[in-house]
């Protein structure tokens, strides 16, 4: 039987513990789908298009440095996940867990995802030099003065790259992070 897994989430932007589960699902799995995803309950800092073309790129070195191990398609999504899931084909969601917050509000997404769509989930523990970081912790810090090349062990130079881009084209998300964070920021 082949197993296609979809890796949901909304990648705002892509780090090194995204890459992790990815990698990871493909030793794992016949397939991997990632899919981009829109969370209404968060305010976007890179669009659906800049998600998926970071993601591609990025998952482009993946299949170069590992060929032997399973494909991965980028996609975009809007909707719920367990639709998503079954208009691909997919039999199983992939998650990453990096701490016990996430996995007690994964296990409640999975339990649904089973009742309601029928889908399996798998989970992947993160690393412990991905534990800590997250896509917000990640905006956040680029709402700051800090230097963004600090970011290097989070996110590939590629991510680094275009949250320069964000910073200098002074998007309102940033604005609105810097007013939260305050002015000793």
């Amino acid at each position: 039987m082949k197993h296609l897994a979809v890796f949901p989430g909304s990648f705002d932007p892509p780090t090194f513990g995204h890459l992790d589960v990815i990698a990871r699902g493909r030793r794992l799995f016949d397939g991997v789908v990632v899919g981009v995803g829109r969370n209404p309950g968060k305010d976007e800092l890179f669009t659906p298009e800049e998600r998926v073309e970071m993601i591609s790129t990025l998952v482009g070195d993946l299949v170069r440095d590992e060929p032997g191990a399973a494909p991965v398609e980028v996609k975009a999504f809007t909707g719920l996940t367990i639709e998503f899931a079954e208009s691909v084909g997919a039999t199983v969601l992939l998650r990453g867990v990096r701490n016990l917050s996430d996995l007690q509000n994964e296990v409640q997404q999975a339990v649904t995802n089973r009742e309601v769509g029928g889908l399996e989930t798998a989970f992947v523990v993160a690393g412990g030099s991905f534990a800590y970081t997250s896509s917000s912790l990640i905006r956040q810090i680029t709402a700051t003065k800090h230097e963004l090349e600090s970011l290097a062990p989070m996110v590939p130079p590629l991510v680094i790259e275009r949250l320069k881009g964000k910073r200098a084209a002074g998007h309102p998300l940033l604005d609105r992070l810097r007013e939260q964070l305050g002015p000793d920021e």
